[in-house]
């Protein structure tokens, strides 16, 4: 399954709670639309770790990295290239 999709669904099970799925652009800020607080932030941070392998430092948890579905994978994909190099 894509990464994109992968965030998607994990937000639209644990954050939206929306049987129908993710209804908003991959650019909606998570935090701007109060989907993501800063609890829903550390269970993205545990999501990203368990579900791709990452380990998230603190000093990346910031809006840069998961503020939005294309942020986040964006940084997952950064992340895997470094993991695998």
């Amino acid at each position: 399954m894509p990464v994109k999709q992968q965030i998607r669904d994990f937000i639209a099970e644990n954050f939206l709670f929306n049987p129908d799925g993710f209804d908003l652009s991959d650019d909606t800020s998570f935090l701007d639309e109060g989907v993501v607080d800063s609890t829903g932030t550390l269970e993205l941070v545990m999501f990203v770790e368990e579900t791709f392998g990452i380990a998230v430092g603190d000093n990346e948890i910031e809006p840069e990295n998961f503020d939005s579905v294309n942020k986040l994978a964006g940084y997952i994909a950064r992340k895997s290239e470094l993991v695998a190099s």
